[in-house]
């Protein structure tokens, strides 16, 4: 890394719900943050479920977030890498964020090394024991046949159902879990105990639990969850040297 740059991390913005005028008031926040960021970034890690739905036809995309959108371009045209990864809301995410705005796009964790620290970075969504319902759930919505299927309805009604599904998302309707389990009760947790002994990581991240984590996952190795944005608005930095858990405008 290069003197004085630092690695962000943020995810679960959920653009799109539950209002318009909230999702909009949320998406000027980010921009906000990504303003306040761009003089120090090295590279920007968005984390999953960056939109609350998002469906790529070939010549379509869902309405709306334009701000956002634009903030990446530009981060990306000024030389600062941005990772994309696909969350349980964005999994369709195709070839639009990487030639129309230059971002990198991971659909599963990947393994970085920044200063001698290694990084496992994930969503999370289907990683640990149980959840067994999701981990089906997204074999059908990542099933080829069945994604062919959805792209021969019209986009109006093809966004109108992932609407309506939407508005039952724990995010939309405020069942998102604010209290920690506990260790044995965590699955991500005890995704990290397993991982570590095949291999040792310093820092895992994750986000899709929607609470702010920093835990030992070991003696030597921390994982973190980035929470979300309609009640925490926190994100992780990296300095080089310490990963750092920390909340925008208060």
């Amino acid at each position: 890394m290069q003197p004085g740059k630092k690695i962000y991390f943020a995810s679960d913005f959920h653009l799109g719900v539950p209002t318009f005028e909230l999702s909009l008031a949320r998406e000027k926040k980010i921009v906000r943050w990504l303003d306040s960021i761009k003089s120090t970034a090295e590279e920007i890690y968005l984390v999953g479920d960056i939109f609350d739905f998002w469906w790529e036809y070939k010549y379509t995309i869902p309405k709306g977030q334009t701000r956002l959108l634009g903030k990446i371009a530009e981060l990306t045209d000024s030389g600062i890498p941005v990772h994309f990864f696909t969350g349980n809301h964005d999994l369709w995410m195709r070839d639009y964020f990487v030639q129309e705005l230059g971002v990198t796009v991971n659909h599963a964790p990947v393994r970085k090394t920044y200063n001698n620290k290694s990084f496992l970075i994930g969503h999370g969504d289907g990683l640990g024991p149980g959840d067994g319902w999701y981990k089906f759930l997204k074999k059908c919505f990542t099933n080829p046949f069945l994604i062919w299927c959805f792209k021969t309805l019209h986009p109006n009604f093809g966004f109108w159902i992932a609407r309506r599904s939407s508005k039952r998302s724990r995010i939309n309707t405020g069942d998102s879990d604010k209290e920690f389990l506990g260790d044995d009760n965590e699955w991500l947790m005890t995704f990290c105990k397993d991982d570590l002994k095949k291999q040792h990581t310093d820092f895992f991240v994750f986000g899709h639990r929607h609470l702010p984590l920093d835990l030992k996952a070991s003696e030597t190795s921390r994982y973190i969850n980035l929470g979300e944005w309609i009640n925490y608005c926190t994100y992780a930095e990296f300095n080089g040297t310490n990963l750092e858990l920390k909340k925008f405008e208060g």
